[in-house]
């Protein structure tokens, strides 16, 4: 998972940053209003944390403004104000969801993956997906096929998150590699797609669920009779 964050506080960003990144996703921190204006322009997230308080602005117009741009991207506010105005508004201008300062990062990470789910799948259904004999439980950060347990690391499974959401769909190289990395991962090429598809491929065998090289075009995650 692709996540922005926009936050002003180096120990809160760097707690929210840690935390994610020990999951696998790939999280691009902006300090203000016009570095997040410029990573919005050339990247599309899964999530954005938004903080309403930032040194150029408030985050409330940025909010706004992806709105008003149609960007439906799921918005997460944090905000250390405790008036219910504030959170109404912030709910009334396109929020998805806020959570008040200081809060616990288990509490972020789980309101964060259900936005995520919400965006690809029905908002009533749970945080497990069951695609042929291949269940993965996002919540959980488990998968299991054909009934067992498969051991993945961090990486692998967001490889397989990010196939399972495009599932049925060709999903390009470069797609993949955009929400397994950050920008600031800059030690890493492009041929890491190829050797975690390897990886993940060989962990798959033996399952009805398969995934397929379509040359030039990407890869697709597959189910089989």
């Amino acid at each position: 998972m692709r996540i922005l964050l926009v936050e002003d506080t180096h120990d809160v960003a760097d707690a929210v940053v840690t935390s994610f990144g020990r999951r696998g996703d790939a999280v691009d921190h902006a300090q203000t209003r016009l570095e997040a204006d410029d990573l919005l322009a050339v990247q599309r997230y899964d999530v954005i944390i938004l903080d309403i308080n930032l040194p150029d602005g408030d985050g409330l117009s940025l909010l706004a403004d992806q709105r008003r741009e149609g960007n439906a991207t799921p918005i997460l506010m944090l905000t250390a104000r405790l008036e219910v105005d504030d959170r109404v508004a912030a709910l009334d201008r396109g929020a998805d969801d806020y959570l008040v300062k200081p809060f616990d990062l288990r509490e972020l990470e789980a309101r964060v993956r259900a936005l995520a789910r919400r965006a690809l799948r029905d908002p009533d259904a749970g945080s497990v997906i069951n695609y042929a004999d291949l269940s993965v439980d996002l919540a959980g950060q488990t998968a299991s096929l054909s009934g067992a347990a498969l051991t993945l690391t961090r990486r692998e499974f967001s490889l397989l998150e990010a196939l399972l959401a495009s599932r049925g769909r060709v999903i390009s190289k470069e797609q993949i590699f955009e929400r397994m990395f950050s920008f600031d991962e800059t030690d890493v090429g492009m041929n890491a797609v190829e050797i975690y598809i390897a990886r993940l491929r060989k962990k798959l065998e033996g399952g009805r669920v398969a995934i397929t090289t379509l040359r030039g075009l990407g890869y697709q995650l597959v189910a089989h009779e």
